[in-house]
C-alpha cells in the first residue's frame, strides 16, 4: 500500500479502485478487464492500482468477497419474521416479496453471473462467496422456520431443506431467465406473483 500517502487519501484511492474494478469486471468480465481499464475509471495511475493490489486476481477476489457484507441486511430481514400465530401467511408473504426484490436487483444478478462464469478458474472464491453469502441466508431462514415450527405454526422435519424449497420456488424463474438473457426480464408485478404463489405452495406443504 502507498505508505507515503496520508491514510485518508490512500483509503479513498483504495475505495475508488474497488468501485472502478467492480464496474469494469461486471461490464467486461474477468478476462476482458485490464488493470489499465480499472486505473482509467478510478482516475489513478496503473502503478497506484498495483500499490494497492498485487495483481488482477487479488483485486477480483477482494471485490467479490466484499459484496458478502450486503448479505447482513438480508439476514436481518429473514431473522426478523414475526411469530404472530394469527398471520403466518401474511408474514411469509411480506418476507417473500422483500426477499425476491432484493435478490433480483440487476447488480446482484450481474455479480452472480460473473462469479459463475469464473467458477472454473477460481473455484475457492466461488465457494467462499456462496458460503459467506447465500448459504448464511439459507441457514438463517432454516433457523427461523425451526422457530416457527417450535411454535406450532409450521410442520417441518428438515428446516434447511424447507429453506431451500422456499427460496428455490421464489428464485427459479426470474434468476434463470436473467442468467440466460443477460439481465433481468421480470416486472415487479411478476415478482409479486412469484412470491404469492411460492408462499401458497410452501404453506400447502409445510403448514
Amino acid at each position: 500500500m502507498a505508505a507515503n500517502e496520508p491514510g485518508g487519501r490512500s483509503a479513498r484511492k483504495h475505495q475508488a479502485i474497488m468501485e472502478a474494478a467492480t464496474a469494469v469486471f461486471m461490464a467486461k468480465g474477468y478476462a476482458g478487464t485490464s488493470m489499465d481499464d480499472i486505473a482509467k475509471l478510478a482516475a489513478v495511475s496503473k502503478q497506484t492500482v498495483y500499490k494497492h493490489f498485487a495483481d488482477k486476481e487479488k483485486l477480483f477476489a477482494e471485490i467479490v468477497l466484499a459484496t458478502t457484507d450486503r448479505v447482513d441486511a438480508m439476514i436481518d430481514l429473514v431473522a426478523g419474521i414475526p411469530t404472530d400465530a394469527g398471520a403466518p401467511e401474511e408474514n411469509l408473504l411480506r418476507l417473500a416479496r422483500q426477499f425476491l426484490t432484493a435478490l433480483t436487483q440487476p447488480q446482484v444478478l450481474q455479480l452472480r453471473r460473473l462469479i459463475i462464469a469464473n467458477a472454473d478458474t477460481f473455484p475457492d472464491l466461488g465457494a467462499a462467496w456462496y458460503e459467506q453469502g447465500f448459504e448464511r441466508v439459507l441457514a438463517t431462514l432454516a433457523a427461523t422456520f425451526q422457530r416457527l415450527a417450535d411454535q406450532g405454526l409450521l410442520r417441518i422435519d428438515d428446516p434447511l431443506l424447507a429453506a431451500n424449497h422456499f427460496s428455490g420456488m421464489l428464485l427459479w424463474i426470474p434468476v434463470n431467465k436473467a442468467m440466460f438473457h443477460g439481465g433481468p426480464q421480470h416486472t415487479q408485478a411478476e415478482l409479486d406473483h412469484y412470491a404469492d404463489e411460492g408462499v401458497r405452495v410452501f404453506l400447502a406443504a409445510y403448514r
